[in-house]
């Protein structure tokens, strides 16, 4: 068997390495339990609820903690933090009681939020009353906190519409910055990179917030904080760079290029059932 893409001056490695994986078969039933667990994790409860049904897998499930979970890691991506934190109080208070590092990034982003609506007495205040008291107590936030807060000296920055412009270039704002940082007394500490601080107000920064308030809810349910499949994907890039560092390229796609790839909007599995095959037999990789 010639490897996909390839035609002459197949290499002996290419080739005993596509007759190995021909051989390999995966039960149909283990694939879609990795398949179940994702939907889990990630919360998509209809989706979870659907597909355990077509799959004929019979697990007990607490779908409504799984609905609770998905709402408040929405509740994050979509800016409301407030409504997010008096959810997760109202699941269970100890989660933030007990984890300083994930209510700090919960107060950073709602002073990030207020930044983004123009509201910069209420973010001072909030700075003072909320985040200046706990840096005081946590030295180790101090370098997250002083980061965030340089956003306030730079309005075009902090107004930009960061989660319809995630392709702007970033350049626009190096003049700005640089100005700022030239005419700033000679004792002034310099500013964050532009890149950096250009990064809090991205829909991304959001999104790495709610995935640490999600992975805390499950580790307090006693759930895996990372999907099996996640888990999988890294062990084969893992796999692939070792082999790689040894001059054995491994044909194919890239273990490493799919940890970069974003799944399907949320809406779209948590309205409509994944698609299960209806074949019985082991699926063969190939």
């Amino acid at each position: 068997m010639v490897p996909r893409g390839a035609s002459k001056g197949v290499s002996p490695f290419d080739l005993e390495y596509e007759k190995s994986r021909a051989t390999i078969h995966a039960d149909k039933q283990d694939l879609n339990r990795i398949v179940l667990d994702y939907l889990i994790i990630e919360g998509y409860c209809d989706a979870a609820t659907e597909f355990a049904k077509e799959a004929g897998i019979d697990i007990s499930v607490d779908y409504q903690s799984i609905e609770e979970r998905m709402l408040i890691r929405q509740a994050v991506e979509a800016g409301r933090v407030d409504e997010a934190v008096r959810r997760v109080n109202e699941l269970e208070p100890e989660i933030l009681d007990t984890n300083a590092s994930l209510l700090f990034h919960l107060q950073l982003q709602s002073f990030i939020e207020l930044i983004r609506h123009d509201k910069t007495q209420e973010a001072l205040r909030y700075a003072s009353e909320e985040l200046a008291p706990r840096g005081a107590q946590n030295p180790e936030f101090l370098a997250e906190l002083e980061k965030t807060m340089a956003l306030l000296a730079f309005p075009e920055l902090a107004s930009f519409d960061r989660l319809q412009g995630d392709s702007t270039d970033l350049n626009e704002f190096a003049e700005p910055l640089a100005s700022a940082a030239a005419s700033a007394p000679p004792t002034a500490k310099p500013p964050p990179a532009w890149s950096t601080l250009g990064s809090l107000m991205r829909k991304e920064h959001r999104t790495t917030v709610a995935k640490e308030l999600n992975a805390a809810i499950l580790e307090s349910q006693g759930q895996g904080q990372e999907t099996k499949l996640s888990g999988l994907v890294k062990l084969m890039s893992w796999t692939e760079e070792a082999l790689e560092s040894k001059g054995l390229p491994v044909p194919g796609v890239s273990a490493s290029a799919l940890l970069t790839l974003q799944g399907p909007p949320r809406h779209v599995l948590s309205s409509a059932a994944v698609p299960v095959p209806s074949a019985a037999e082991p699926m063969v990789l190939n």
